[in-house]
């Protein structure tokens, strides 16, 4: 937003005063990794990712030795927790309250304990995941309906900003609906404003898991494992165009062919389209 040309008629000065910037900010260009290291970065994100995907209890220290241990990749502690946090993951074993919540951030109450839910579109849980991608990453943003487990909408973005959620919300509002509640977790890109402001325009309630509940949104974290484990691990993917394609390809296949078994062996397309037939709207 900062132009240093003639055309402006404002000096660097007066043009940062009204952004509320620090001058000295303005010359800061980020460091750019050396092609080896980069791999190196992104080797340790793929093992932390495969490890964390198989064992989501385990803690920075208890990962990093098996990462050194399964993977020969020279790594600590301290670079698996800065890595995690990068990548928007953590442990899911308990532990203490030493992280307070952003007191600029609304959250949301639970809204799911002890609920019947009975009907596809009644709730959809949403969430964002790593995805490995050849030499580099991608992340995924998803939402499943509760009741039926049908992946109503996805959507890959190359950072975790909030942009490519609301786009699919939107997308999947258009399409399927809209629902009564969406579940997701504290993260920043669900308690944005633009993300908060899109449902309450729908109507939609807003849950939130409790802090330090990764099982509020089981569902949804149940289906990351499943792709990752049946699609994306045993696979490369050197494009993002090819890693969209092996999902969508994946995503055809979990809910219009795979049995579940939650569901009675029936596909979740089935339990999701079953329920609005003209025979049971009628009903």
């Amino acid at each position: 937003m900062v132009d240093d040309s003639d055309d402006v008629g404002l000096n660097l000065k007066r043009q940062c005063e009204l952004l509320g910037l620090n001058r000295t900010s303005i010359y800061y260009k980020p460091k750019t990794l050396c092609p080896t290291h980069a791999a190196y970065i992104e080797s340790c994100m793929s093992a932390i990712d495969y490890w964390h995907t198989l064992h989501p209890a385990l803690g920075a220290r208890k990962l990093a030795k098996i990462i050194r241990e399964n993977n020969n990749l020279p790594i600590g502690r301290k670079r698996v927790t800065r890595l995690m946090a990068k990548m928007g993951i953590k442990s899911l074993a308990p532990k203490p309250n030493t992280s307070k919540p952003n007191k600029k951030h609304k959250k949301f109450p639970y809204l799911l304990r002890n609920k019947a839910i009975w009907l596809p579109n009644q709730v959809w849980a949403i969430d964002i995941t790593y995805i490995r991608m050849g030499r580099s990453h991608m992340y995924l943003c998803a939402i499943i309906d509760w009741y039926s487990r049908y992946i109503i909408g996805w959507r890959l973005s190359e950072t975790l900003e909030s942009a490519p959620v609301i786009d699919v919300v939107k997308e999947a509002i258009s399409m399927n609906g809209t629902p009564a509640i969406i579940n997701s977790d504290q993260g920043s890109q669900f308690t944005s404003f633009e993300y908060t402001e899109l449902l309450r325009i729908h109507r939609i309630e807003q849950s939130m898991d409790g802090k330090g509940r990764w099982v509020d949104n089981v569902i949804i974290e149940r289906w990351f494992r499943s792709l990752k484990c049946d699609e994306i691990y045993i696979n490369e993917y050197p494009t993002p165009r090819s890693l969209k394609e092996g999902i969508r390809d994946y995503v055809k296949f979990y809910n219009n062919i795979r049995p579940h078994m939650s569901l009675g062996d029936k596909t979740p397309q089935a339990i999701y389209n079953g329920c609005f037939t003209p025979m049971n709207l009628a009903a």
